[in-house]
């Protein structure tokens, strides 16, 4: 008994609370059993929320609660400074007080060890990063944490893009602050889209926070609905893909011919997508049936025409972030065609390294900065820019898709060597006559891989139209749905389960 008691009340790093596992649905069904009797009482539902949340983040990083505590008080103090102070002035020195507090935290944990890396190899030194944190907690918590190796905190570069994104918007009397902390700790720690995003707007969420519950018989449907579709994006497709072939070429790509390579590549955008847009499906889903909205953050980006359509359908909460609150600040387009073009570059550069500390990932985000350049010029002189043709689209779609796709090279490669791997592989070892022999072993992945890409390319409306239909049905078909749907994520579940991808940002 003491033992069970440990596990639902202490973290445990091999068993953290996810989407994927039976775990957090039984804590979701306790959680929202007690959220039925006092959801109707703004006060208290805020507070025991946040409560929730704050336990959530426990349960999946451990001692790193403190640091989403601390970015919460930070956040909540600079605000409300900024908010009552008349001082330009100093409204201006306490917004950059908390971005430089936030980001100081965030660079600390995530690119500490990439810096120190980078300085012993250009001066041949030998310096060693120190988790501080873990430091401090040994010395008086009497604790035995490892010091020597930082971690990264799940979820640490979505918390601190809110935070600072509140300060700002305050400081721009685009919102005004909450009313106490606690309703600044949950807007900032709200679970489900707590260490995956979407990133939520001030503006969008803290409203919500002082409504009266509403939720329609529709909006339960479509709720229920999204989070069966994230479950199964996420087990039925990208762990299946993942564990069975993606994983395996990535992991050492030279032993694997140029054919599977480049089949892991597209395997490896069908993952991502399935992955990341399924926790977002789950988080929408789960938020919904507590009365909260989030923001739609994927709108079928492998339908994008060109590389500035996919980076408004694809992410758009970071993407409208990094507009927002980088690309604009730092000029947009309002200077001229060069500094446009280098503001372009920056804002892909920094949102490339925002997504992991590795050179991988800054030339990922260069490319994806070319590709923006490049097509800001292709469009003035492209002789088929007003096309609405299908083979215009179809050819637009298709480049773009494998572009982006190219790019991914460095974004899921471990190292360079690897990287540097793939790419031999698929333009030196190509070898075609044994086509035909991979695609009949890999049969049921590409067959998963196509099936995944059809229904991604389906029309709007057909897409609509299953999703209305799933609303509309009875509750007895409602129920048969899910029973069905949980039958075929049970089976198709790995054996390891996958933690989602967007966890390591």
């Amino acid at each position: 008994m003491q033992d069970f008691i440990k596990n639902i009340f202490l973290f445990d790093k091999g068993h953290p609370l996810i989407f994927t596992r039976l775990w957090f649905w039984l804590f979701f069904a306790v959680i929202y059993a007690l959220y039925t009797i006092i959801y109707k009482k703004e006060k208290p539902r805020n507070a025991y929320l946040f409560l929730i949340s704050v336990f959530f983040y426990y349960k999946t990083s451990g001692i790193f609660f403190l640091l989403l505590l601390f970015s919460i008080t930070v956040g909540y103090l600079t605000g409300k400074i900024i908010y009552k102070s008349e001082n330009n002035l100093k409204r201006k020195l306490f917004v950059a007080l908390s971005i430089t507090i936030n980001l100081s935290v965030l660079v600390y944990y995530k690119y500490s060890v990439f810096f120190t890396e980078s300085f012993n190899y250009l001066f041949g030194i030998h310096l060693q990063p120190v988790d501080l944190l873990a430091k401090w907690t040994n010395q008086f918590a009497g604790t035995h944490f490892t010091i020597d190796k930082i971690i990264l905190p799940v979820g640490i570069s979505f918390f601190t893009f809110q935070t600072i994104s509140y300060t700002i918007d305050i400081y721009r009397k685009k919102v005004e602050p909450v009313k106490n902390i606690i309703d600044f700790g949950f807007f900032v720690s709200f679970f489900p889209q707590l260490v995956a995003g979407p990133i939520v707007r001030a503006s969008e969420f803290i409203p919500q926070l002082y409504k009266k519950f509403n939720i329609t018989q529709a909006e339960f449907g479509f709720a229920v609905f999204m989070i069966l579709n994230g479950l199964i994006k996420k087990l039925v497709i990208a762990d299946y893909i993942a564990v069975n072939f993606v994983d395996r070429v990535f992991s050492n790509p030279t032993t694997y011919g140029g054919f599977e390579n480049l089949m892991a590549l597209y395997g490896y955008s069908i993952q991502v997508y399935s992955d990341f847009s399924g926790y977002t499906d789950v988080a929408i889903g789960v938020a919904l049936l507590m009365g909260f909205r989030l923001p739609v953050n994927f709108n079928s980006p492998y339908k994008a025409l060109h590389t500035g359509e996919f980076w408004k359908r694809w992410h758009i909460s970071l993407s409208s972030w990094l507009k927002d609150y980088l690309y604009i600040p730092l000029g947009g387009n309002r200077k001229g065609k060069t500094r446009t073009n280098i503001n372009l570059m920056l804002t892909m550069l920094l949102g490339g390294l925002w997504h992991g500390a590795s050179w991988q990932f800054v030339i990922w985000g260069g490319l994806n900065g070319i590709g923006l350049v490049i097509y800001k010029y292709w469009r003035k002189i492209s002789p088929f820019k007003d096309s609405k043709h299908w083979a215009v689209r179809f050819y637009a779609i298709f480049l773009t898709f494998n572009f982006i796709t190219a790019t991914r090279i460095w974004f899921r490669s471990e190292s360079m060597e690897a990287a540097n791997g793939i790419m031999h592989q698929i333009t030196s070892a190509f070898d075609f006559s044994k086509t035909g022999e991979i695609i009949i072993a890999y049969k049921n992945i590409f067959a998963l891989m196509l099936l995944a890409m059809i229904i991604h390319w389906l029309p709007v409306k057909i897409k609509d139209a299953y999703k209305q239909a799933f609303i509309n049905f009875p509750q007895w078909a409602k129920l048969a749905t899910v029973a069905v749907s949980v039958f075929i994520i049970w089976q198709a579940r790995t054996s390891d389960l996958q933690p989602f991808i967007y966890f390591q940002f």
